[in-house]
């Protein structure tokens, strides 16, 4: 495919039946400062190999959509703004920044995209985007929801964004008959603390139950992802207090300085680090420390 560059080693994996574990971009370009963030890709490329699976770092870059990147491009990543600007990508953006031939960090969106052409089925992240607060008079809800409606993979997340909606964006996921599985919880994580006082319908206390979820739903052609909601480890969560003061107050700074669209989500997540003297940064590194282990297992569990 001309636009679609699989890295040997992740081509090698899928041909020979080892699992493939896809990670996003945009993590480490929009949602770490650096160098932290490329201590997290090295440190999660590790996580999933050490359980037997291959990492697939997801981006864009010289006219191609990359799955599995190298370290030259991960430095590019990593550095957005030293030398090169790093694009935000979701489904809108692929075709124009794979057009210009621009460097590009991809979403959840985008990397579904990338999951699906190819044939990965477990895709680890921080949290998933959704609703956003307000979205009744803006509209403003990510691409992320609708690529999860419609690519079969399975996204092991720490919940929503807790800067979001998170009771609308769970009736989205509904409505578009994405199952939201609590992995280990009845209830809906929230990122940076293990609850949210939203109750979910589906639990799954092991990787092979989650396993049998996905090729059910799968081998019926009930097509869309199965969204894996992994609390962060309880010894790690964030103060729901602190935290969440910290994250109204980034909204409303938000709101008066007019941060609107792709930036609004990195600009909060600045800000809350620097509210919370960033010990929301140590959660963010650990509950996506902790994604990687949980979906590299149900990776491994698909594939048996």
């Amino acid at each position: 495919m001309k636009y679609l560059e699989v890295s040997g080693e992740v081509k090698n994996a899928l041909d020979s039946g080892v699992p493939v574990v896809a990670l996003e971009s945009t993590i480490i370009s929009h949602g770490m400062p650096y160098p932290q963030n490329i201590e997290c890709a090295i440190n999660l490329a590790g996580v999933i190999r050490s359980a037997g699976c291959v990492p697939a770092l997801v981006a864009v870059d010289g006219g191609k959509l990359h799955v599995g990147v190298g370290e030259e491009l991960l430095e590019k990543l990593a550095r957005n703004g030293d030398e090169v600007e790093v694009k935000k990508v979701s489904r809108r953006d692929i075709p124009v920044v794979l057009a210009k031939g621009e460097t590009g960090a991809t979403t959840v969106s985008g990397t579904l995209i990338a999951c699906h052409l190819a044939g990965i089925r477990v895709f680890v992240t921080g949290g998933i985007g959704g609703v956003h607060r307000g979205a009744e008079e803006s509209f403003d809800m990510s691409a992320d929801l609708e690529e999860l409606a419609v690519s079969d993979v399975a996204v092991v997340s720490a919940g929503v964004k807790s800067i979001l909606d998170l009771e609308k964006t769970l009736e989205v996921l509904e409505t578009k008959g994405v199952p939201v599985v609590g992995y280990g919880t009845d209830e809906l994580p929230a990122f940076y603390t293990r609850t949210s006082g939203l109750k979910l319908v589906a639990r799954a206390d092991s990787p092979s139950e989650v396993a049998e979820i996905m090729k059910a739903k799968w081998s019926l052609g009930l097509t869309g992802s199965i969204l894996v909601a992994n609390p962060i480890p309880e010894d790690k969560e964030a103060e729901s207090g602190e935290i969440n003061t910290a994250i109204e107050e980034a909204i409303h700074l938000a709101e008066r300085c007019g941060i609107k669209g792709n930036d609004v989500t990195p600009f909060i997540l600045s800000n809350v680090a620097k509210a919370t003297s960033n010990s929301s940064l140590k959660a963010n590194l650990v509950l996506v420390e902790n994604n990687a282990r949980v979906g590299a297992e149900i990776a491994k569990a698909y594939g048996a």
